[in-house]
């Protein structure tokens, strides 16, 4: 159960990426009064977290709708979550910020959506939430991941100080290869499940 939760919640907070985002946090509000900037962040991350919440809840009735199988599931969500590695490892520096046009205060886009409650994070939940029996892990997992991302864009200007922008682009590769890892893992796991599993249709094609 605890390595579940804990599973759940590493893979969320690195798909959060609070770390790649502080450099784009940064840019956005910097001519914002630091005071205002803490809660236009903390006000943001609330948005992110109550959309995400909701696509936790109502994800396995969507999927469920759509009869897509467990294998399935898992397979797609190691591709997307591989996807999502290889762009933390070879980040594309610059293209976010240049496609943005933001005037003024910042409500809902580009902070909450896509930066932390993204498609990569909405796809994980959905995933999760029809894989597990409690969704009370699930809840408990994403308010974790959403916690310790949340405490690190608080304190963005500081860390920026403290690891400056090289240092920050070293943790994001070293979390992008440690979600590779869990991706990997997961389309594996994919593959074991519909290989165990008796398929009727193509078995049916197979002995035509």
């Amino acid at each position: 159960m605890l390595e579940t939760i804990f599973t759940m919640s590493f893979t969320l907070f690195l798909l959060m990426d609070p770390l790649g985002n502080i450099p784009i946090y940064l840019a956005i509000l910097q001519e914002i009064d630091s005071k205002r900037r803490l809660w236009i962040i903390f006000r943001e991350k609330i948005i992110a977290l109550v959309i995400i919440l909701v696509f936790a809840y109502f994800g396995d009735n969507f999927l469920q709708a759509l009869s897509i199988s467990h294998e399935s599931i898992f397979i797609a969500g190691g591709i997307v979550l591989f996807i999502m590695a290889l762009k933390l490892i070879f980040p594309e520096d610059g293209t976010l910020l240049e496609s943005l046009s933001i005037e003024g205060e910042p409500l809902i886009f580009p902070l909450a959506v896509p930066l932390v409650a993204g498609p990569s994070v909405l796809a994980a939940v959905m995933i999760y939430s029809h894989g597990l029996e409690e969704s009370k892990l699930l809840f408990s997992a994403i308010g974790i991941a959403w916690v310790a991302s949340t405490i690190i864009l608080l304190g963005s200007t500081f860390l920026q100080k403290c690891l400056g922008i090289r240092g920050i682009k070293a943790l994001e590769r070293l979390m992008g290869l440690i979600l590779m890892l869990i991706a990997i893992n997961m389309f594996l796991k994919g593959v074991i499940i519909f290989q165990t599993t008796p398929h009727p249709m193509i078995t049916e094609k197979v002995s035509h």
